[in-house]
C-alpha cells in the first residue's frame, strides 16, 4: 500500500488520492487499507516517515564519507538535495501533505543536522551560537534548492547541474559564517 500511495503521489500529489484508489492499485479490497491506516492522513504520515528515515540515512552516509566537520556538513546538505531529486514523491509527502506536527524520523533527521553544526562549532569552522538556528539556516538553503529542483524551476538542468549549484550555494553560505582562517577553497 505504501508503494501504491507513492505512485499516486507522483501522479496526483499528496492531496489528490483516496484510500480506495490506493487499495485498487495495491490489488487489495477497498477496506484493506483501513486495517493498517485510520485514514488517508495516516497513510501519508507513514510515507513521510519512511522518507525522513531514508533522508536521515542518506545524510549520515554522505557525511561519513568526509573527514572534516565542514565537509561532513556539506556532504549532508548535498545528500538532502540528492534525496529530493531521487525520491520526489517522498519529498512531496514529507513537506507538502497537510499533516500536523513532525514525525520522530523527521526530528531525528533535523537532529543529525544540528549535530553536524555542533561539530563544526567545536572544530572552530563555524562561529559559536545556537546550533539549532544555524541548522535552520542550513536546512532552509538546501530545502529551497531541493524544492525548486523538484518543482522543475531549473529548466533543462540535469541532476548533476542541480547538485553542482547546491554545492556552490552551500559553499557560498559558508563564506558568510566561517572565519577566514578556517576556510578551505
Amino acid at each position: 500500500m505504501l508503494q501504491a500511495a507513492i505512485e499516486l503521489i507522483a501522479e496526483a500529489g499528496p492531496e489528490g488520492f483516496t484510500l480506495r484508489e490506493v487499495a485498487r492499485r495495491a490489488g487489495v479490497s477497498h477496506n484493506a487499507p483501513y486495517r493498517h491506516f485510520q485514514d488517508r492522513a495516516e497513510l501519508l504520515a507513514a510515507v513521510a516517515s519512511q522518507g525522513f528515515q531514508e533522508l536521515n540515512q542518506s545524510m549520515i552516509a554522505a557525511a561519513d564519507k568526509q573527514t572534516d566537520a565542514l565537509g561532513r556538513l556539506r556532504g549532508a546538505g548535498l545528500a538532502y538535495v540528492d534525496f529530493a531529486l531521487r525520491r520526489p514523491e517522498h519529498f512531496t509527502a514529507m513537506f507538502d501533505a497537510a499533516m500536523s506536527g513532525t514525525s520522530d524520523e523527521g526530528a531525528r533527521a533535523f537532529q543529525t543536522l544540528v549535530g553536524l553544526i555542533e561539530a563544526c562549532q567545536k572544530g572552530g569552522t563555524m562561529p559559536a551560537g545556537d546550533p539549532v538556528q544555524f541548522a535552520r539556516v542550513a536546512w532552509s538553503l538546501v530545502h529551497g534548492i531541493a524544492k525548486l529542483a523538484v518543482a522543475g524551476r531549473f529548466p533543462g538542468w540535469t541532476r548533476a547541474k542541480v547538485l553542482e549549484f547546491a554545492r556552490f550555494a552551500i559553499d557560498a553560505s559558508f563564506h558568510g559564517l566561517i572565519p577566514q582562517s578556517a576556510r578551505r577553497t
